[in-house]
């Protein structure tokens, strides 16, 4: 069995793998590989590949290449990167697990927090001996406009009124009244960009959403509008948010997630202003690892008892 892309080598010792027993030989790699090929050489011979979550996506072109490949499990229950179909029709079981969602909506905060107070551009002049060089934006009074009420989006906006913000909200099918059971208020996208003080991304990646937030929301959010984004990197258009924020279109921006993952070393916004960074870590926590590691353990003890559980693949039709 293969892990892959565990990036801060912990797979093997947040959960007990030894129940799988002695016929079932682990071995977690920590890099990660981009190149179909690459990664086809290093998954010869093994059976049961551990994938975290869409770190390394397994398209039709790749799932029918591993000779010995019968089960793929995907960390958390969804994983647009994996072709189900494609599995299903080799034969390949594809098996879920559990995460923990509180961990996105701690981030989320986290990066609200970073870019209302500059607090990564703040330690920096610290460092370097200037003092008190930025005015935050006050929390308390300011308009919170989340798109995407579900289940993260909704739980970001609950966090919202203890710190005092107004919650407005939009999606495609967000009705009033579940808006009003977040003590929140349902509005249009542009009505959304443009009163509020921060822009938090919450809803996922699809055909509708992709490309969302483009140049001209950007300008409707405007000079003194933040955009976070913990949901995933192509619903802003990168190039246009780059340019936005050299610009001074917007006033910053807090991200987790990104087109390229991960990020090359020379991707332009590792040089954007008003910017703060984060590699992916929205659902990444020590009790999300622990969960989604010890749900892989479950999975493949299931399906080497010929029922496995969590598939999220049916048969080919």
């Amino acid at each position: 069995m293969a892990v892959l892309d565990d990036y801060q080598a912990v797979a093997l010792s947040v959960t007990d793998w030894s129940v799988l027993g002695d016929k079932v030989a682990v071995t977690s790699f920590q890099d990660h590989l981009a190149d179909a090929d690459e990664i086809v050489k290093r998954l010869d011979g093994f059976d049961v590949v551990v994938a975290m979550r869409e770190r390394t996506p397994f398209p039709r072109s790749l799932v029918e290449r591993p000779p010995n490949l019968k089960l793929l499990v995907t960390t958390g229950l969804k994983n647009n990167s994996f072709d189900m179909e494609a599995a299903a029709e080799l034969g390949i079981v594809v098996s879920g697990t559990n995460l923990v969602p509180s961990s996105t909506v701690e981030l989320t905060w986290g990066l609200i927090l970073a870019v209302a107070r500059d607090t990564c551009g703040e330690d920096r002049r610290t460092r370097s001996g200037q003092w008190q060089q930025f005015v935050p934006l006050d929390l308390a009074g300011s308009t919170l406009g989340i798109v995407g009420l579900g289940r993260l989006g909704s739980q970001v906006a609950d966090i919202a009124h203890a710190f005092g913000m107004e919650v407005i909200a939009w999606s495609p099918h967000l009705t009033p009244e579940k808006a009003a059971a977040h003590h929140a208020t349902s509005v249009e996208f542009g009505e959304l960009l443009e009163r509020s003080n921060i822009v938090t991304v919450h809803v996922p990646l699809n055909d509708g959403s992709r490309g969302l937030v483009g140049s001209a929301e950007l300008n409707r959010l405007g000079g003194k509008g933040y955009l976070i984004n913990t949901s995933r990197g192509p619903i802003v258009d990168q190039d246009a948010l780059v340019q936005a924020l050299h610009a001074g279109t917007i006033a910053g921006a807090g991200l987790d997630v990104f087109d390229v993952e991960p990020l090359p070393n020379d991707h332009p916004l590792l040089s954007t202003p008003r910017t703060v960074l984060s590699p992916h870590m929205g659902f990444v926590s020590q009790r999300s690892l622990r969960t989604a590691y010890t749900g892989a353990v479950e999975d493949v003890l299931a399906w080497m008892d010929a029922a496995p559980i969590r598939v999220l693949n049916g048969p080919a039709s």
